[in-house]
């Protein structure tokens, strides 16, 4: 097999190829000419290579305190123990100090994740073969219990901006994983439309920055068209926050896009197909605050990913100020370049 979820699993590393810098650089190129069979093997692939940049570059440092029973005097003297130990007639002093340590969350989540796959029965052998050789660099790093980590407090900075894309293909493998209850060890489900989800939005959005800079693409938020003179302030406070995937301004129209990607792209009501209605009302209500002074210059679209059973989505549905509601469809499981082709379409077809 080639697809995941009915996608070319290429396709999967082009749309990483987008949302992360990195792999379009290094010593990922090669990547893109090699065929996978299922997404774990690719991700062990994009993460073998990762983890060989990463060691070249050094792995990440950070202070971690520690608290020693030692001969000589090391950091922060502890009187209370280093008493004890007097008492005891023991000639050691009980110390506290910092040390740089690989031993931190970045390298536990990536040495954790290798692991993982290599225990993955569809991660061919010769990428577990390059990822056992590479944990030979992390014996002073120890493993994270996925569950514990708290991925919305990691940050990045100057020095570990390296690791963005790392710990994000560490969160695809991780996140997806379950504890089993009989013999304790982890087991892992398909690749969830959660985290394609993400990744399709992410493409999309640095599809258009790359290519159309232009149009100022940016995830940007509607403003409620309310009296804001006349709402109390704790009443703007249960408002929900109205976040758009994809801004773009094509000439005097502004275009506002919300990707979707589900399973189904149409629900069924009294036996025929409908859009999901929530997904119409959220870009109806983007649309129509945003465009306050009714210009009918701000358009919506709801991009699917195109889904195997239900194919195509070509409509469009003006509304009486001018304003045009759009709804279609993407095929992933195309050669990318008619990908590239299908987005093109959109900006000169809105």
């Amino acid at each position: 097999m080639t697809e995941d979820k009915g996608i070319l699993i290429r396709n999967i590393f082009y749309m990483l190829t987008y949302a992360f810098q990195e792999l379009r650089q290094n010593n990922y190129e090669k990547i893109a000419t090699e065929d996978f069979d299922h997404i774990h093997d690719l991700f062990a692939e994009i993460l073998a290579r990762g983890i060989a940049y990463q060691l070249k570059q050094g792995l990440r440092r950070e202070y971690i305190s520690k608290h020693e029973t030692i001969p000589s005097l090391k950091g922060k003297l502890d009187m209370d123990g280093s008493v004890r130990n007097l008492a005891a007639k023991k000639r050691l002093l009980d110390c506290d100090y910092d040390e740089l340590s690989v031993n931190n969350t970045f390298n536990q989540i990536v040495k954790t994740t290798a692991i993982i796959l290599l225990k993955h029965g569809e991660v061919g052998k010769e990428r577990k073969d390059m990822l056992k050789k590479l944990m030979l660099y992390f014996s002073d790093v120890s493993t994270i219990d996925p569950s514990c980590i708290k991925w919305s407090t990691l940050k990045f900075d100057r020095n570990s901006k390296t690791y963005r894309m790392l710990l994000f293909i560490c969160y695809f493998v991780l996140d997806n994983l379950i504890m089993t209850t009989e013999s304790g060890e982890y087991a892992m489900h398909a690749f969830s439309d959660e985290h394609m989800s993400r990744l399709y939005e992410k493409f999309i959005l640095e599809y258009y920055k790359r290519h159309h800079p232009e149009c100022k693409p940016r995830a940007a938020q509607v403003k409620w068209n309310f009296d804001m003179e006349q709402v109390y302030a704790e009443s703007l406070e249960v408002l929900p926050i109205m976040q758009t995937d994809i801004f773009l301004e094509i000439g005097k129209r502004t275009l506002i896009i919300d990707a979707k990607y589900y399973s189904h792209s149409l629900g069924e009501h009294q036996g025929k197909l409908q859009l999901h209605s929530p997904n119409f009302y959220q870009i109806n209500s983007y649309v129509m605050n945003y465009d306050a002074n009714h210009t009918g210059l701000v358009d919506g679209m709801l991009l699917y990913a195109q889904t195997e059973d239900e194919g195509e989505m070509n409509y469009s549905f003006p509304h009486r100020d001018g304003n045009i509601f759009y709804v279609k469809s993407l095929d992933l499981n195309q050669k990318f370049d008619a990908i590239k082709e299908q987005l093109e379409k959109i900006i000169y077809t809105s």
